[in-house]
C-alpha cells in the first residue's frame, strides 16, 4: 500500500504542477477534441445492449489489481498510449502479423514497458461471454483505466466514462514514435506536443514525470498548493481522463467491434 500511496501522491503533485501550462491554441491549425457527446460517446451507452458490461470489466480489473497492484498504473498509461497515437481505438492492443510485423505495441515507448494487455484480454473474454460482438476493445481500455483509477485511489477517483468507441484497423510502431512525447521533452515541447491533440500538457502528467515541470517557479508553486487542497487533483484527473478518452474516436465505417482485441476481424 505504501507504493500505491507514493504513486498517487506523485500523480497528484504532477497533475497540479502542470495546470498552469494549459494551451489556448484554437484556430491555429491544431486538432480540438470534441466533447464526448458530439463524437457519439455517451454515459450508459451499453445500458440496453449489454447492461452488465461495465460491471464485468470492473470485476476483472479488481481481481487483476488484487493479484498485482502495479498493473493498475499500466492500465491508466495504456489509455494514454492508445489515444495519443491513432485516437482511442485500441490500436495499441493489436499483435504483429505477417502483413503488419511492427504494430504500435512493439514501438520503444510501449515495448516492453506497457503493461495490462492480459487484463484487457480477460475483460474482453468475460464481456464476450455475456454479450458477444457488442462491446468494443476501445471501450474496455477506457473502462479499465477508469476502474484502475478508482481502485488505486481507494475510491477517491470515481467518475462515469462515456462509451461508444469503435476499434481501429490500423496500427504502426512508427506512429507511436511520432506522437508519444519522450521523457527528454522540456515543458515547452510538451505544451506543443499536447496542443497538437487539442489537450493541455496536464494530461501528460497522469502517466509519467519530467523534471522540467518542477523547475518552473509557477508550476512548482502549484505542487505545494496541491498538497494543501484536498480533492483538487482528483477533480482535474477525472476531467482529463474523460477528455483524453474522446480524442479521435472511431465511429461508423471507420471502425469495428473486434472479436478478439489482439487482431482485426
Amino acid at each position: 500500500m505504501a507504493r500505491l500511496a507514493a504513486l498517487l501522491v506523485s500523480l497528484a503533485m504532477l497533475m497540479a504542477a502542470v495546470t498552469a501550462a494549459r494551451v489556448e491554441r484554437a484556430g491555429a491549425g491544431f486538432y480540438t477534441p470534441p466533447s464526448p457527446s458530439t463524437c457519439g460517446l455517451k454515459i450508459g451507452y451499453y445500458h440496453d445492449k449489454c447492461p452488465h458490461a461495465e460491471a464485468i470489466v470492473k470485476g476483472v480489473v479488481a481481481a487483476a489489481l488484487h493479484r498485482d497492484p502495479g498493473v493498475g498504473a499500466g492500465l491508466i498509461r495504456m489509455l494514454f498510449h492508445d489515444c495519443f497515437v491513432e485516437g482511442c481505438d485500441a490500436s495499441v492492443l493489436l499483435d504483429p502479423t505477417p502483413a503488419n510485423p511492427q504494430p504500435e505495441k512493439l514501438a520503444p515507448p510501449n515495448n516492453p514497458s506497457l503493461r495490462g494487455f492480459e487484463v484487457i484480454d480477460a475483460a474482453k473474454d468475460a464481456v464476450e461471454a455475456a454479450c458477444p460482438g457488442v462491446v468494443s476493445c476501445a471501450d474496455i481500455v477506457a473502462f479499465a483505466a477508469r476502474d484502475a483509477s478508482f481502485f488505486l485511489s481507494d475510491s477517491r477517483v470515481s467518475f462515469d466514462m462515456p462509451s461508444g468507441r469503435l476499434d481501429g484497423r490500423y496500427s504502426n510502431a512508427s506512429r507511436a514514435l511520432d506522437f508519444l512525447p519522450p521523457p527528454t521533452f522540456n515543458l515547452g515541447q510538451l505544451v506543443a506536443n499536447f496542443a497538437a491533440k487539442g489537450l493541455s500538457v496536464e494530461t501528460w502528467a497522469l502517466f509519467t514525470s519530467d523534471a522540467s515541470l518542477l523547475a518552473s517557479p509557477a508550476t512548482a508553486k502549484m505542487v505545494v498548493d496541491n498538497a494543501n487542497i484536498p480533492g483538487w487533483w482528483e477533480d482535474r484527473f477525472k476531467t482529463a481522463m474523460v477528455k483524453m478518452a474522446a480524442v479521435e474516436v472511431k465511429t461508423g465505417s471507420n471502425g469495428e467491434i473486434r472479436r478478439h482485441c489482439r487482431a482485426v476481424n
